[in-house]
């Protein structure tokens, strides 16, 4: 009896154990739908919907002048993003090999290429976060001291990105201080507005229609300088669109050496972007910034650049104040 009492048990217990091996394992937790946002909004949308939302910030009338003042064929305006380390700091991310990069566009990079524009006779507009300038006060005195007359625009308090931020009271705050601040420092109001990292909210178009700029520099609808539209009516406010493509950071900004350090490649695209202006008789917009063009190999290909536009006729260098103004009039014919 002992013995058959031992084996009933162990069958059991081998039954119960085999049981246990073949149960489902316990559901995993079900995730939160709330936390998940629909990656396709838009296929939900009808035409009116979308509409509205691809003409809040949209392009008006057209602003090409049939020449440029001088009777020039092409207008160009090369401008800095005075970035330096702000875009790092506004981020709250420590990495002092990341802002010691960006604090070399105020210890050599503007100096290098304040001297550049000097030797070529060339003036410039600088767009500048305020916490930028607060924090190199040098920058300015050394633009000022230029007999080139350079321009200083607006470029957001601290280099902060507007839709991430998605706070209107917020964005005024920012939008009031760095104004207030550059018009401090500069000796006079900025008239041009050049969003941080070119990206406006839904709020930055009627802020700075509001704050009374005379142009923004942050779109890019068309080669050609443009009235902006808010909601589809006409603002007054002149764009000058800049582009991806003449913008040294997708070349040279992000890492060492950007995603294509081949500074012959680089100068054959902003060569010919100026080529294809001049026989339009358009407008060639270039944007630089300090702590990247302003080393050494690049601020050599600049100057070659411009050495090479200089070589034509019928070329104006201005600043974006002074082209604004131009194309400006064209709104009232």
């Amino acid at each position: 009896m002992p013995h058959r009492t031992t084996r009933h048990i162990g069958a059991a217990l081998l039954t119960a154990a085999l049981a246990g091996c073949t149960e489902a394992p316990p559901p995993p937790p079900a995730r939160s739908e709330a936390a998940r946002p629909d990656p396709l909004p838009g296929v939900q949308l009808g035409l009116d919907a979308l509409r509205q939302q691809m003409f809040h910030v949209g392009a008006g009338r057209r602003l090409k002048p049939a020449s440029w003042p001088g009777g020039g064929r092409v207008a160009v305006g090369l401008s800095f993003d005075v970035d330096n380390a702000t875009a790092t700091l506004s981020t709250g991310t420590l990495d002092y090999e990341v802002i010691s990069r960006g604090e070399y566009g105020a210890v050599d990079g503007v100096p290098r290429l304040l001297r550049l524009l000097d030797r070529q006779q060339v003036p410039a507009s600088f767009f500048i976060p305020a916490v930028s300038l607060e924090l190199h006060p040098q920058m300015i005195k050394a633009i000022q001291a230029s007999p080139l007359a350079h321009e200083v625009g607006v470029h957001g308090w601290i280099h902060e990105r507007l839709p991430v931020l998605d706070n209107e009271q917020e964005e005024r705050r920012l939008l009031d201080q760095s104004i207030e601040t550059l018009t401090r420092l500069v000796g006079k109001r900025p008239v041009g507005y050049r969003a941080p990292s070119w990206k406006f909210s839904t709020f930055t178009l009627g802020q700075i229609v509001a704050a009374g700029f005379l142009y923004d520099s942050s779109l890019m609808a068309s080669d050609d300088a443009y009235e902006i539209q808010l909601d589809g009516k006409p603002t007054g406010l002149v764009e000058l669109p800049i582009e991806r493509i003449l913008d040294d950071f997708p070349y040279f900004g992000g890492n060492a050496d950007g995603s294509n350090p081949s500074l012959g490649d680089v100068y054959e695209v902003f060569q010919s972007e100026f080529d294809v202006a001049y026989q339009e008789g358009g407008l060639f917009l270039l944007t630089l910034h300090p702590h990247l063009s302003g080393h050494r190999s690049r601020a050599a290909m600049l100057e070659r650049l411009i050495a090479y536009m200089k070589g034509k006729p019928g070329v104006w260098f201005a600043t974006h104040e002074q082209i604004a103004r131009h194309v400006k009039a064209l709104m009232k014919e």
